[in-house]
């Protein structure tokens, strides 16, 4: 293995962490793109995080010809595999120990030597943006195929703030879906499939709706205002909603004369209570604690 050294030989990178890997993944695509046409394959092999997977690596690519670019926090497992590279005449290039040992001396402390703790740490960040494209993607009925991810439905007449108030909640990290009731407009079929407890009507005054009504129709330039605004339909449009909230046994919040704050509260402490643990509806990822049988290679 020593041979394949400015051999022209050298075709795979293999990125190993006891996390995911993601930085060092593209810390080495950036230095790639220096090497145009150099043909090399990287590969990650996250969460690693035991010396009998370090074996299992290096049994598996110590005849290929490669090199290992690790990110391993613990600095046991870390001395572990840059030994058993050297064992096994395979190139390490470790980016996290120095920098450790650096900041350690600085600081004068120890490090947790953690696996994953940023990522668990950024977890929030990371499902705020998940939240925020949901809630986009799924603004004023869109995409009502994919409903049932919906973590809160809002049903709303035109004007009644659902998108104000998805768009608030998706940044506190809840995936809302927005759908705008039109009497003698079917619902999507998909609405049904979703838990009722998580649909939440917004009920809003007839004099309220009608001066955001008009306001909207103003800015639009639009001539027929009162055909949009009028109070006699406005008041038979918000009559009509509040009868199909009740017979679909959806919650409803008024809206009125009220902050966007106070509104979000209050269908988000009615989610919490009724579904406890259970109210983000998030997608579990494998143990990251967890032997793993297959190392991506």
């Amino acid at each position: 293995m020593k041979d394949m050294l400015g051999s022209g030989k050298f075709q795979m990178i293999y990125i190993v962490s006891c996390g995911e890997g993601v930085n060092a993944f593209h810390l080495v695509e950036s230095t790639l793109v220096q090497f145009p046409d150099s043909d090399i394959t990287v590969v990650k092999v996250p969460r690693i995080r035991t010396e009998s997977q370090v074996d299992d690596l290096i049994d598996k690519v110590k005849d290929i010809e490669s090199i290992i670019v690790h990110t391993i926090v613990d600095s046991n497992l870390r001395k572990y595999l840059t030994r058993q590279g050297m064992d096994n005449h395979i190139v390490t290039i470790d980016l996290m120990g120095p920098i450790i040992s650096r900041i350690e001396t600085f600081l004068d402390r120890k490090p947790l030597e953690t696996p994953g703790l940023y990522r668990e740490i950024h977890l929030v960040n990371l499902e705020q943006v998940s939240a925020i494209d949901f809630a986009l993607a799924h603004d004023d009925g869109l995409n009502p195929e994919s409903i049932t991810e919906a973590e809160i439905v809002l049903i709303g007449l035109s004007r009644a703030g659902k998108t104000p108030l998805s768009m608030y909640m998706s940044v506190l990290g809840w995936k809302v879906a927005n759908i705008p009731f039109v009497p003698g407009v079917p619902m999507p079929l998909s609405l049904d499939l979703v838990d009722r407890r998580r649909v939440f009507g917004l009920n809003i005054n007839p004099i309220q709706l009608q001066a955001h009504r008009r306001m909207r129709q103003e800015s639009l330039g639009a001539k027929d205002i009162y055909a949009y605004s009028g109070k006699d339909e406005i008041e038979k449009e918000i009559e009509t909603a509040q009868k199909y909230f009740i017979t679909k046994g959806y919650s409803m919040i008024n809206v009125s004369n009220k902050p966007i704050e106070t509104s979000a509260e209050e269908i988000i402490e009615m989610i919490t209570r009724r579904f406890k643990a259970k109210a983000h509806m998030r997608v579990f990822m494998q143990n990251p604690g967890s032997p793993q049988s297959d190392l991506n290679l």
